[in-house]
């Protein structure tokens, strides 16, 4: 897959968000290395603690399905479901990422003009895992 067609899903992805409290709409897609994809949104909870990220609801889906070795992931995001600018995955996220993946995992940044390219290794240096 292309990460052009992955950046596709994830703007698709991103039309599923719940986010009546901030109004800020993230989408994910996630590759899995038998080539099938994940696609995930946020979904808000009032409590804002209970608040799950679109990347790691795309990991939980794919892990839930059995699949444990992953290959890329794009995420976008925006108010009202507009790009704006590019955001990165929070900590969180880079965290349950690592729990998966390799330093090498590719995370396609998606902004209003593109997407650009990082490692996890780039995004969460230092990281453990076991």
């Amino acid at each position: 897959m292309t990460p052009e067609k992955l950046v596709a899903l994830a703007k698709e992805a991103m039309t599923h968000a719940y986010a009546p409290y901030s109004g800020y709409k993230v989408g994910a897609a996630l590759l899995c290395s038998d080539g099938s994809v994940y696609q995930g949104c946020n979904i808000e909870n009032s409590a804002y603690s209970p608040t799950n990220c679109a990347e790691r609801t795309a990991f939980f889906k794919a892990v839930y399905d059995g699949h444990r070795d992953f290959t890329a992931i794009a995420i976008c995001g925006g108010k009202d479901g507009v790009i704006t600018g590019s955001f990165p995955p929070c900590g969180v996220c880079r965290q349950v990422m690592r729990e998966f993946c390799k330093p090498d995992f590719q995370i396609y940044i998606i902004g209003k003009d593109g997407y650009e390219a990082q490692t996890l290794a780039d995004l969460l240096p230092h990281s453990f895992s076991l």
